[in-house]
């Protein structure tokens, strides 16, 4: 069964981080930077928030808030669902689908070590069926 170790072996274990003292102007000019739709709020090397585009857009952008003075704690997403490297893909999937989230950081006991997105399981799994397309392609033309 694929876990998330998987993913990460392909995607890479880089993760961007703010501070909770960061603002939301130099926030957002980093996920810019990166072209990434969302940073892990770190403190003291432990995870405290993620924050995200639509985070962005709820809690500074529709509430009329200044990002130049608006710091990240102020408007991040406290509530982060985080997995482990080992755990299945299937359990990321229903994570993402049930709470409705798109970015799951991946911490194990020696502290992060990733992070997944809903398109990177999307990109997985087109992956995997494309191998089995191509597999059983060859397997038929090989019958002949």
């Amino acid at each position: 069964m694929a876990t998330v170790n998987d993913i990460l072996n392909v995607k890479g274990h880089e993760v961007v981080t703010v501070s909770p003292k960061s603002t939301v102007i130099d926030a957002s000019r980093l996920m810019n930077q990166a072209g990434i739709g969302g940073v892990v709020v770190v403190e003291s090397e432990k995870v405290v928030g993620i924050f995200t585009e639509r985070d962005v857009l709820r809690r500074v952008v529709s509430e009329q808030r200044d990002p130049t003075k608006t710091l990240v704690a102020e408007v991040m997403t406290v509530d982060v669902f985080t997995v482990r490297s080992d755990t299945p893909l299937d359990g990321c999937s229903s994570l993402i689908t049930a709470k409705r989230i798109r970015h799951i950081p991946v911490v194990d006991d020696g502290g992060m070590r990733g992070i997944i997105t809903s398109g990177d399981l999307l990109a997985y799994q087109v992956r995997e069926q494309q191998d089995t397309i191509d597999y059983l392609n060859h397997y038929v033309h090989d019958l002949r």
